[in-house]
């Protein structure tokens, strides 16, 4: 069985501080509560000293 990386989702928005992103991270959480649907797997991946993204995936492989 080999190991397939999973495919990202990143949102479209660049923040300045974590805390923003931290935000936008817990939003995308909030909506798959109570839902139907297992929710996403969401990350903050930081790209330089100043800027982060939020990326999330359904991908079971993980």
């Amino acid at each position: 069985m080999s190991y397939q990386r999973p495919r990202w989702i990143y949102w479209n928005k660049v923040f300045p501080s974590r805390f923003q992103a931290g935000c936008m991270k817990a939003k995308i959480e909030d909506n798959w509560i109570n839902g139907y649907e297992a929710g996403p797997l969401v990350e903050i991946r930081k790209l330089n000293e100043r800027k982060y993204v939020v990326r999330y995936t359904f991908d079971e492989t993980i």
